[in-house]
Parts: structure tokens; sequence; C-alpha cells
């Protein structure tokens, strides 16, 4: 279960809010975590199976005072499901017709003829 621990943390300093930061980073099933408030004294944790008491008990031995403000569960946003608009109809054009190309004509050469001058035996020609 994913859960939102917010920890009210003496940081009077960067240097302070760093070793926060990391300690939280260190802690085991840490997903993010942030500074948070309006003098930046809250860590924000964000985590499945984090131990809030465990990570107050280790904040309270290495920066002095520390208290549970919020534990919450988190939950997973669900995308919001995009409505497809209808495309408009792609016209249907009928194909376009189809002419014969140029006809392939046959040409009819005329037969030839073969004339001989050579005098020859027969009488009919």
């Amino acid at each position: 279960m994913k859960q939102k621990i917010v920890i009210k943390v003496s940081m009077p300093c960067d240097k302070s809010r760093s070793k926060a930061m990391s300690m939280a980073a260190r802690t085991a099933g840490v997903i993010s975590m942030g500074i948070t408030g309006d003098s930046r004294d809250q860590l924000e944790v964000v985590g499945e199976g984090v131990d809030p008491v465990c990570l107050v008990g280790c904040l309270r031995k290495k920066l002095g005072g520390a208290h549970i403000v919020q534990v919450e569960e988190v939950k997973d946003k669900k995308p919001e499901e995009k409505k497809e608009e209808p495309k408009p109809p792609v016209p249907v054009y009928p194909p376009p017709p189809c002419y014969p190309g140029p006809g392939y004509y046959h040409h009819a050469y005329p037969s030839q003829m073969v004339v001989c001058d050579e005098p020859s035996n027969c009488a009919v020609m």
C-alpha cells in the first residue's frame, strides 16, 4: 500500500535539511520525498511499506525533534479515458475510367513478287 507521511522536523539550516533528505532516501520503500511547509520544516515522504515510527526515531536521533503530522494512503490516479472523436468519413471515389491505350495495328505488307529476267522454258508465263 502506497502511503504519504508528513513529518515535522526541526531543520534550522540547509545542512540539517540535507541530512533529513538523505536519511529518508536511505529508508527502505521510499519512492519520493520533499521539504514542504511555510518555514520549510516538514518532510514529506511517499513510499510503499515505509515504517513511519522507525523513520521518525532515526530522525530524532540525528536531528533532534521530529514528530508525525500526517499519514495517509495515496491512491494512484487512473488516467482519464480519452474519448476518441469520430473521424469524418473518407469519401470513396469511383476508379477512373479505363481507356484502351493506342492500338496495335497489324500492317499488311503486300506479298513480294519475284521477277526473273532469265528466260525460262515455260510458255505460260
